[in-house]
């Protein structure tokens, strides 16, 4: 799955275009590289988003309601 589409799907962002625009800007980084939002992610992999460590714990299928999006990840070190 795509970067951005995860962003979105997960509610971590509003809008895929918001996610666009904040990979393009180097604010999300995947596994601790800027990364383009069209890169593939995985299940483990580590997004960097504010400030928030954020590790992939599954990849949805399908629409995701708000309500079971924490189900995809999980927050490994949050911000100060």
């Amino acid at each position: 799955m795509r970067l951005d589409v995860f962003l979105k799907k997960s509610c971590l962002v509003k809008t895929r275009t918001q996610a666009k625009g904040m990979c393009e800007r180097g604010h999300i980084l995947l596994n601790g590289e800027k990364s383009k939002p069209s890169r593939e992610i995985k299940q483990g992999d580590i997004i960097l988003h504010n400030d928030e460590n954020i590790r992939v714990l599954k990849i949805p299928t399908g629409n995701v309601k708000k309500s079971e999006a924490k189900e995809y990840y999980e927050i490994i070190k949050q911000g100060d």
